[in-house]
């Protein structure tokens, strides 16, 4: 249930060393962390799996450049609103079962996909995909930080380097398989997905995932009442928009062949794995973690501005999305951490609320940005989405007084009871 904050105990004044949670190696993890983080990377291939083969498949099936970014529309639009019901229905049926269907669904989804003969069809099954992956990720999330050994913040870089890891290999696959036919990354999803299904199945044991009582409907929306909870999903609705512009438009502008886009976007995928595990928590070990939040959105807001100037300079704009993969991988693991201690919100809600928002910016971006280079210029879209990436710095900013408590160096007591192993 969503917390009652008349009714929750008074959270005593700690310093950062009391009611500390063990620290054990990122590596020491139960079976079942490994088993959800290794499906994790195969889910988090599907975001970046696309982004190679846009032009085939544009030229393929003789689509305009805006219904292929639907492509990335009708996954991610589906996927946050999906969002709103997997918190309800994963408190009710239980983790396992939640990411089986989640997996299942993707399996289906995808090969269908492949098997299609026109991008209308391609964009109704990417929402399907979508559909598996809101029950998926959202609850991995909640599954990776409640097994883990170390606490909740190990837990969660171990999460980000699964994303990170999964958004690096998915461009590479679908350069690979790309090279081949369009529909080849489709059916390579789908096969992994299905290993991704058997290895849940077999190593991943109900009771190893602490049960929650049952979650109302409505809690994702009441949800959003936290004051900080809200900023953070605010700042991620115009982050977002940032983060798929560079992901599912840059594409065009550069003009490589399936390969090269494959190594292009590994690359940034490998960046963004490399300082979400690495870069993030020495930063936030350094400084707050709402400054390191807002100052890496304006170090990216200037990066996107540099690729739209360099928007005709196939190496000026290589440089600007692996740099961007760097930035992104701190964003996301210092986001993710945020979200998890902001309030006393059972996490499978607190993560359903925010990625819902999140994922709805996502899909507004690629179709967008297809529009303002057809009426604008080619270099519009990230100049957009530089101004998006800008404004979450200032919401960040502006709504740093609701996000002390991510600052406080201790885990709110619901995340310590929970990776201690206690009920």
């Amino acid at each position: 249930m969503v917390a009652d904050t008349d009714t929750q105990p008074t959270r005593p004044q700690e310093g950062p060393g009391e009611h500390s949670v063990p620290t054990g190696s990122l590596f020491k993890q139960p079976r079942a962390v490994w088993a959800v983080a290794f499906a994790s990377v195969i889910a988090f291939m599907g975001i970046g799996l696309v982004d190679p083969i846009l032009p085939a498949i544009s030229a393929d099936l003789d689509a305009t450049r805006t219904q292929t970014s639907l492509l990335f529309t009708s996954y991610l639009l589906v996927t946050g609103l999906a969002m709103l019901i997997t918190s309800w229905v994963s408190s009710r049926i239980g983790a396992k079962r939640t990411l089986l269907i989640g997996l299942a669904l993707i399996v289906v989804f995808a090969a269908a996909a492949g098997a299609s003969g026109d991008v209308e069809s391609v964009i109704g099954f990417r929402a399907g995909w979508g559909l598996g992956n809101a029950f998926f990720i959202s609850t991995a999330l909640a599954t990776i930080v409640g097994a883990a050994s170390g606490g909740s913040s190990a837990a969660i870089v171990l999460y980000e380097a699964a994303l990170g890891l999964g958004i690096a290999c998915g461009p590479l696959m679908g350069g690979l398989l790309g090279s081949v036919s369009w529909r080849g990354p489709f059916f390579g999803t789908a096969a992994l997905m299905a290993v991704g299904f058997v290895t849940i199945a077999v190593l991943l044991r109900s009771e190893s995932v602490p049960r929650t009582a049952p979650v109302p409907l409505s809690a994702p929306f009441t949800a959003l009442r936290e004051r900080g909870l809200l900023v953070l999903a605010l700042i991620a609705l115009f982050y977002n928009i940032g983060f798929f512009v560079l992901l599912a438009y840059t594409p065009f502008p550069l003009g490589l062949d399936e390969m090269g886009l494959g190594l292009v976007f590994f690359g940034w995928g490998l960046a963004l794995a490399t300082t979400s595990v690495l870069l993030a928590p020495w930063l936030t070990r350094g400084w707050p973690r709402t400054r390191v939040l807002w100052t890496t959105l304006l170090l990216l807001a200037v990066d996107l501005a540099c690729a739209g100037a360099l928007i005709d300079s196939t190496a000026g704009l290589i440089t600007c999305i692996v740099v961007g993969g760097l930035l992104l991988g701190v964003l996301n693991t210092v986001l993710t951490e945020c979200v998890m201690e902001v309030s006393d919100l059972p996490r499978a809600v607190a993560s359903s609320s925010y990625s819902a928002i999140r994922f709805l910016g996502g899909a507004l971006a690629p179709p967008t940005a297809s529009l303002l280079a057809a009426a604008l210029s080619p270099g519009a879209p990230l100049y957009t989405a530089a101004a998006s990436v800008a404004l979450a710095a200032g919401i960040a900013v502006v709504g740093r007084g609701a996000l002390r408590r991510v600052d406080g160096g201790s885990e709110p007591l619901g995340v310590q009871a929970i990776t201690l192993g206690e009920s």
